[in-house]
This record gives C-alpha cells, structure tokens and sequence, in this order.
C-alpha cells in the first residue's frame, strides 16, 4: 500500500505522493509526450497514476560531462561509486537548499522512450541530478537525505532586480 506523507519547513507543508508506478506499455502517445518535453520532469502524471519517468539534462553547465537530455524510465541505479557532500536545491522546496550526500559515480539501468533497455554511466552533477529526480519518483525530497536537518538546511538568498 502506497501512502502520501507530508513534511513540513518552517510551517509550510509539503504534499509529497507515493512512489511512482513503473510503466508498461510504450504507447504512441507516451512517447510523444516523453519526447516533446522540453524541460526537466520527473514522474509524468498526464495518465492516471504518476509514472516512472524522469528526464534529466545538465547541457547548460559547460563543465559538466554529460549525455544531453536522457529520459530515464523505471530507473534502477545498479552501482554506486564513491561519495560526496553538495549543496543542492529543489522547485519543490523553493526557499531552501540543503547539504546531500550522494554518490559520485553511479551505473544507471533504464528503459528509453521506445522501450529499449539503456544503461548509463555518469558522474558528477550529472550523477548528483540523477538520483534527485530518481528520489522523486520514490516519493522523496533532498530534505529526506540532509547530512544534518540542524545545521546543513539553508535559507536560500533572496536576489533582487535591479533598477532600470
């Protein structure tokens, strides 16, 4: 049974959902939805439950080795490699950033949008990017993983615009 569990920061409540369903059926419009998408998503919901499906693309760091936008669907991380403290940060959670460990390099086993088995190495940003969205469809926020809910939960900076 998959239950829907909510965190709170700072008085205001997350709505986090259950894990995420492993897809299926490659259907013509599935692909076209997965393929058309043009920003980073995780957990597609136009059919009736939320499915596995993340797509992940890191081309916009320059120092970043990475293979373009990946779509990941029912991700399995098979190796891990290594581990570091980042800071990282979430739209879900938008005031906040927080200090993760993850893993430095990890081996990736996914199905792409035609349904063809794939199997990723990445490391790196890459790597740290792939397992946030994978956190994602098992239902989980980088809050979840904070080295220290005390002292690595940050405020994050407020920008403002400059006047014209």
């Amino acid at each position: 049974m998959k239950v829907s569990r909510s965190v709170s920061v700072d008085t205001v409540p997350l709505a986090l959902s259950p894990s995420m369903e492993s897809v299926s059926v490659f259907e013509p419009a599935f692909r076209g939805i997965v393929t058309s998408s043009v920003v980073p998503a995780t957990g597609l919901k136009r059919w009736a439950a939320p499915i596995r499906v993340a797509i992940v693309d890191v081309s916009s760091r320059k120092d970043t080795i990475n293979n373009g936008r990946v779509v990941l669907i029912n991700p399995d991380i098979t190796k891990w490699g290594g581990f570091a403290v980042g800071r990282e940060g979430c739209m879900s959670v938008p005031d906040y950033t927080g200090n993760v460990i993850r893993a430095e390099k990890i081996t990736l086993e996914c199905l792409d949008e035609m349904g063809q088995r794939r199997t990723y190495e990445m490391e790196g940003f890459k790597a740290r990017a792939a397992q946030h969205e994978i956190d994602h469809l098992d239902g989980m926020l980088f809050l979840d993983r904070l080295v220290s809910r005390s002292g690595d939960l940050f405020r994050r900076k407020a920008y403002k615009k400059k006047e014209e």
